[in-house]
């Protein structure tokens, strides 16, 4: 399924805690994530995750948040959708309206994205085809 959205940025949250849960995320991933997400919005639909996807438990790393990781490629590279367990879009834009895409490179700095700019996402399946 290809997806196609908006770049904007966001509130820099998934850096911090990629950053600070580092061997959680690559041991789940397989990738060394970077401390970053690249914010997608998308046009005119929704995208909610696989009940099967990837999972980051909250009891895992002692924390209060569990999250969910979806297989995707973005440029043709391998990436991962994240989404919190906790949201619920009161403060902004519904969850499924926005793609967190995390990959091992800062895609803004590789590719020159700029907020308006538009990218195409492919969801892969939970075995990454």
């Amino acid at each position: 399924m290809i997806l196609r959205g908006q770049v904007r940025s966001g509130k820099g949250d998934f850096s911090f805690w990629i950053e600070k849960l580092e061997p959680y995320y690559t041991r789940k991933t397989g990738l060394k994530l970077f401390p970053g997400t690249l914010n997608v919005h998308l046009m005119n639909r929704i995208y909610k995750l696989p009940p099967n996807c990837l999972r980051l438990e909250k009891d895992e790393y002692g924390g209060e948040v569990s999250v969910s990781m979806a297989p995707c490629e973005i440029f043709g590279r391998k990436a991962f959708i994240l989404r919190t367990d906790t949201d619920d879009g009161k403060l902004g834009d519904p969850p499924e309206a926005i793609l967190e895409i995390a990959t091992d490179i800062k895609l803004r700095d590789a590719y020159g994205l700029k907020d308006g700019d538009f990218v195409e996402v492919e969801v892969l399946d939970e075995q990454g085809a």
